[in-house]
């Protein structure tokens, strides 16, 4: 019953439209009413301690060294290097999206500021050279939610932050299986385009490509900086958003000098909007969090999932489909905090590995934002490339079913997430 309390005040407030920051807060109210503990104090309390996180701090800092970069030229110069590299084969506008989206992912963190700067520069390019708009889009989505895997991720903070795990440990895990997704896609647009019939640009000779790469050097430390700081525990993922923050903005309007200081007001407004949006978010989960733990769901959690407990592998099958049903319906972040203190005992209970867990919850969160009907990322395409919603989740589909592959691969053959997690901590 008290589940269904839950879920059906969630579930029903957010049906009325209601944004769902307020709508766990109300969730939680219910929860309370039901338990028969309602205290207003208690709910601001809690409300307030849940954004009062050092941890946390890390984010505010991601969203800014994001803005920065796609202001500053960063983002345009990785662009440019993948074009030099991989621009000339068959189907090359394609393999530039998915290396740049790699390369950004370990600049940024966000999946929907990735996707807008790709979008921007490369959806215009690849439609002018023939390809399907809707397929070029929908490349462009799925490469752009590589950027919650691979480090630095802000999804990997939040979850982090919500189920007492290592974010450096976390972020270092994300490396290899961020990879994977951008390989996953890489065969699918290689099937794709093999059946297109377009002349990809000329290749780019080495000195084009010398140029290209002396360009972006600098955009380039920044992911080496931030994976050795946290490998040699230099510094900590929140300290390294820091870092990032201002190494984006030195390299910008010092060496690019493509970012004016008049600017700076615009980007640091952005950052601080899309920042308020998640920081509301976590601060009203820490709400529900705190109720979930004190009505004794996760034990109800576990004794729904009793059936599978003795085979790690079913149990993580079906918190996976679970996981891919919410997502369908849900945003990223809301996904993270609200599934994140009901599904961790349930881990522990098993015996699995919460890192490898978190790996697994934040590819699949991030295969969510390509999910329609909510599908943050595909509204940021079909905005940006002036689409219908329609036809960039037509397109999306062979790119979503193949890191949907990789993803339950990985459940399957658990070492593709563990051993090179063992290596980059060590």
């Amino acid at each position: 019953m008290t589940v269904f309390i839950f879920l059906g005040s969630l579930l029903a407030v957010m049906a009325l439209g209601v944004p769902i920051a307020y709508a766990l807060l109300l969730s939680g109210v219910a929860l309370m009413l039901h338990l028969d503990m309602f205290d207003a104090q208690i709910l601001a309390q809690n409300t307030v301690n849940g954004a009062d996180s050092f941890p946390l701090l890390a984010v505010p800092f991601f969203m800014l060294a994001g803005e920065i970069m796609n202001v500053g030229g960063l983002s345009r110069r990785i662009v440019h290097l993948a074009l030099t590299l991989v621009g000339h084969l068959r189907g090359g506008l394609g393999f530039v999206a998915i290396v740049a989206a790699c390369l950004l992912a370990a600049l940024s963190g966000s999946a929907v500021a990735d996707t807008a700067a790709l979008a921007s520069l490369l959806l215009p390019m690849m439609v002018a050279a023939g390809h399907d708009k809707a397929r070029a889009g929908g490349l462009i989505a799925s490469a752009g939610i590589i950027a919650p895997v691979i480090p630095p991720s802000i999804g990997f903070v939040v979850f982090g932050v919500a189920g007492g795990v290592s974010i450096s440990k976390l972020f270092l895990a994300g490396i290899v299986p961020g990879l994977l997704m951008g390989l996953a896609i890489a065969a699918a647009w290689w099937w794709v385009a093999k059946r297109e019939n377009i002349s990809p640009p000329p290749k780019a000779t080495l000195a084009q490509r010398l140029h290209a790469l002396k360009e972006s050097t600098w955009a380039l430390v920044l992911p080496v900086i931030v994976v050795v700081g946290l490998k040699m525990g230099v510094f900590t993922p929140t300290e390294a958003a820091v870092v990032a923050a201002v190494y984006a903005l030195l390299v910008s309007t010092l060496v690019y000098r493509e970012l004016k200081w008049k600017q700076l007001h615009e980007v640091f407004v952005a950052a601080a909007k899309t920042t308020s949006v998640i920081m509301l978010l976590v601060a009203a989960a820490m709400v529900s969090a705190w109720l979930i733990t004190v009505a004794d769901i996760p034990s109800k959690m576990i004794a729904l999932l009793e059936p599978f407990m003795g085979n790690q592998t079913l149990l993580l099958i079906a918190i996976m489909v679970l996981v891919m049903a919410v997502g369908t319906a849900m945003d990223m972040t809301p996904t993270i905090l609200i599934m994140t203190p009901v599904l961790m005992p349930v881990i522990k209970a098993a015996g699995i590995d919460p890192v490898y867990f978190g790996v697994l919850f934040i590819i699949n969160n991030a295969i969510g934002l390509i999910t329609p009907p909510v599908g943050t990322v595909l509204n940021v395409v079909a905005g940006v490339g002036k689409m219908k919603m329609d036809d960039v989740t037509r397109g999306v589909l062979p790119f979503m079913l193949a890191q949907l592959a990789v993803m339950f691969l990985m459940v399957l053959v658990p070492e593709l997430v563990t051993v090179p997690a063992r290596w980059f901590s060590h």
